[in-house]
């Protein structure tokens, strides 16, 4: 539901959570940063991970990241938590899974609060939470052929 705003050019507030995904396709910065643009917005902080060629002295290969059924619903709450803890005009999160390789953008997120300052905060919130309570896993290859899963991405 809309609401309207006393102060002259703030746009009408609408869901501050506008894009929240998982997805087996390559990831779009754009398409994050698009989703977070708010007129009443002084800062807009955006976070990419990527895959690094290594974990802890291992040369990495490549790397799958897989999903609980009940991922979606994890990262809702997640971002439910920041709207409600932080002054944020607008939130996006979309997560990769599949097989990705060197390079690729595993998670893209974003925030758009009146302030930098709060921006940073939440946005900071927003994918360390998203990557210990959202139920994504890793699962790494390295290039001397061993592997290792990971509990949380």
């Amino acid at each position: 539901m809309a609401r309207t705003h006393d102060h002259p050019g703030e746009q009408a507030a609408q869901d501050p959570i506008r894009l929240l995904d998982i997805r087996d396709t390559p990831l779009s910065v754009d398409e994050i940063f698009r989703a977070v643009g708010d007129d009443a917005a002084g800062g807009m902080v955006l976070f990419v991970g990527t895959v690094r060629n290594h974990d802890e002295g291992q040369d990495v290969g490549a790397l799958g990241y897989s999903c609980h059924p009940t991922a979606p619903d994890e990262l809702r709450r997640v971002a439910e938590k920041v709207v409600a803890e932080f002054p944020v005009r607008a939130l996006a999160a979309v997560h990769r899974v599949g097989d990705l390789g060197v390079g690729d953008l595993a998670v893209v997120v974003a925030v758009s609060c009146a302030h930098r300052g709060e921006a940073f905060d939440a946005c900071r919130k927003l994918i360390d939470d998203l990557k210990h309570e959202v139920p994504i896993w890793k699962h790494q290859r390295f290039s001397d052929g061993t592997e290792e899963w990971v509990g949380a991405c």
